[in-house]
């Protein structure tokens, strides 16, 4: 390292302007009392020479203005205490002119090259960084783990700047008698310290702070970033495998809360349900070094400046803090004041439009990340899609089972009504032919009244299972098509119906649903609303039948559990079609179904 008056000449900034008139004058009067001592032996103006070292220094150091004035006081010193008659200031003769400009043409010269070196030293620092943010970017950045590439990243840094040693330590540490620390901070939170030795020189400090700490905090930092990103995305994928093997939903629960604290280094998190009543339910939990833990299972009443019921009221992401349970706080609010909460921010869960839940992170000390909210949300869709499906999969297993229940009981009434009518009907009429042909009567007007009378029952016969056919599926709808089919179920309804029904013929698929659809409402309108009237709509458009439904019966029709309403749902999703219901308690019953017109 340069040392001495070159090591101050390259200096990448200029000491005190103070400090430089001090140090010219004491020059200036030091050169004078050397001179005056030299003057004995030496001509007089020979020792202008004397004067030029403090006006090099200082034009150096300084600068060229300073330089300058220190030439022009030197001038007149020389010329006062040393230049015949002594004493007295003259300036008159081409000799002191001379020595001026070669002072001043000195001054000049060493302002110039000061300047010089003071670029050409700066332009070394700069490529100096230059080299070192490279190297700390490979090493930091390319390398998977962020924490065993710190120690390499702090040796290429000592190395690049000619230190001792330096560190990098990963929690703020304060500088003691043998460190000093610079905090290093991520978007104004400190999150590590870079420690290097005391003793060093001041410059080598502020190279450290105003330009090497920056940019070793814009690396650290995305270095953090990109490792986060490959964690959260390996945690992604993790959950994705569950997910695709159809895990089930409460173990799944779990791995989402520990997958969303692990990858956002949480202290608590809570996958929750909302529940009727404004309640919500733990269904999945993860706690992270702390006694006081959010259990699962745990179902509590949503208390406002709680995260949860933040989401649950406005649908969307939201974020509380500082938590405090004030006096006459629920049970929730103060067991959070137990376990040292005081953030939080929750995250909704959406399946089919509607809020199932919510992922909500909690932290006993600094608030959460600004970021924690986008991060959260691929682990919300992931979650809603798995509820999702699990939702799908459990109403496909239960509607298979009514389709199975319904035909097991078709059957049964088949089997009875033919049993019980057309059954018995030829049963009775064999029994009488045997009896007519083992009497063989000879009388033809008695053989023409047993055969008018097997003629009577073959009809009755015939007429049940005419009646069983239409039940199973109407002739008139094969026939004619379904606007005649929809007309004819409203002329036996004993509810007045509205008709308004529209449309061409279309696939018989679509055509039987639609009817089953119509009978099954118009039929629940019969014996359910208490219904004065009823409206069917029914339009065809956008490769679709539409159908609405209506009545201004009692309402209150139970959408989950009556088997009438349930077998509509299930013959409609079974094509691929949408069925809506709407039945609030004295308003009537509302239904819509849109049927998609495919073949067969």
């Amino acid at each position: 390292m340069p040392s001495g008056l070159p090591m101050i000449v390259a200096r990448r900034s200029r000491p005190p302007v103070a400090l430089g008139i001090a140090v010219a004058i004491s020059c200036v009067a030091a050169e004078t009392v050397i001179a005056v001592f030299l003057a004995q032996v030496t001509p007089a103006r020979s020792l202008g020479v004397v004067y030029l070292l403090g006006i090099v220094a200082v034009a150096a150091v300084w600068g060229l203005w300073l330089g300058m004035a220190t030439a022009v006081i030197s001038t007149l010193a020389l010329d006062f205490f040393l230049t015949p008659p002594t004493g007295s200031l003259t300036l008159g003769k081409a000799e002191d002119w001379a020595v001026l400009a070669v002072f001043l043409a000195v001054t000049l010269l060493a302002g110039s090259l000061s300047r010089l070196s003071r670029s050409l030293a700066l332009e070394i620092d700069a490529r100096g960084e230059s080299d070192l943010a490279a190297g700390l970017s490979r090493v930091l950045l390319e390398t998977p783990d962020v924490k065993a590439a710190e120690p390499a990243a702090a040796r290429l840094l000592a190395e690049t700047l000619d230190l001792p040693y330096a560190a990098i330590e990963r929690d703020p540490t304060p500088g003691d008698r043998r460190h000093v620390a610079f905090p290093l901070h991520d978007r104004g939170v400190p999150v590590a310290s870079l420690l290097v030795p005391t003793g060093l020189p001041r410059s080598t400090l502020r190279r450290l702070r105003e330009r090497v700490v920056p940019s070793l905090e814009i690396l650290l930092r995305a270095a953090r970033e990109r490792e986060r990103a490959a964690d959260q995305q390996v945690a992604l994928r993790r959950l994705a495998t569950l997910v695709a093997r159809g895990t089930p939903p409460e173990e799944l629960f779990g791995a989402v809360a520990r997958e969303v604290g692990q990858v956002l280094e949480a202290r608590h998190v809570a996958v929750i349900r909302y529940e009727p009543g404004a309640t919500a339910t733990n269904v999945g939990v993860w706690n992270h070094g702390s006694v006081a833990t959010m259990p699962l299972g745990l179902r509590w009443r949503l208390e406002r400046g709680s995260a949860s019921e933040l989401v649950a009221r406005t649908g969307e992401t939201g974020r509380v803090g500082p938590i405090r349970a004030p006096e006459g706080a629920g049970e929730f609010l103060s067991s959070l004041q137990r376990m040292g909460v005081t953030s939080a921010v929750g995250c909704p869960v959406t399946v089919g439009g509607r809020l199932w839940g919510a992922v909500v992170v909690a932290s006993t000390s600094e608030p959460l990340p600004e970021d924690v909210e986008n991060r959260m949300r691929d682990f919300t869709d992931l979650l809603a899609t798995a509820i999702a499906n699990a939702e799908s999969h459990e109403k496909l297993e239960a509607s298979r089972a009514r389709v199975i229940a319904a035909a097991d009981a078709t059957r049964r009434l088949i089997e009875r009504d033919l049993h019980d009518g057309v059954q018995q009907h030829l049963a009775a009429l064999m029994l009488e032919l045997r009896a007519a042909t083992a009497t063989a009567p000879a009388d033809p007007d008695e053989i023409a009244g047993v055969l008018y009378h097997t003629v009577l029952g073959l009809d009755e016969a015939l007429e049940d299972l005419r009646g069983l056919a239409r039940g199973l599926h109407p002739a008139l709808l094969s026939r004619q098509g379904l606007e005649p089919a929809i007309k004819a179920l409203a002329r036996c309804s004993p509810v007045p119906v509205e008709l308004s029904v529209c449309g061409d013929r279309v696939a018989e698929r679509t055509e039987v649903t639609a009817y089953h659809v119509v009978s099954e409402a118009l039929a629940n309108v019969a014996e359910h609303a208490d219904a004065s009237v009823a409206h069917v709509d029914l339009t065809i458009e956008d490769a679709a039948v539409r159908l609405s439904i209506r009545d201004d019966g009692a309402g209150g029709a139970d959408t989950a559990h009556g088997t009438g309403l349930l077998s509509i749902r299930d013959r409609v999703e079974a094509i691929g079609g949408k069925l809506e219901i709407s039945s609030p308690p004295g308003g009537g019953t509302s239904l819509f179904a849109e049927i998609p017109i495919t073949g067969d």
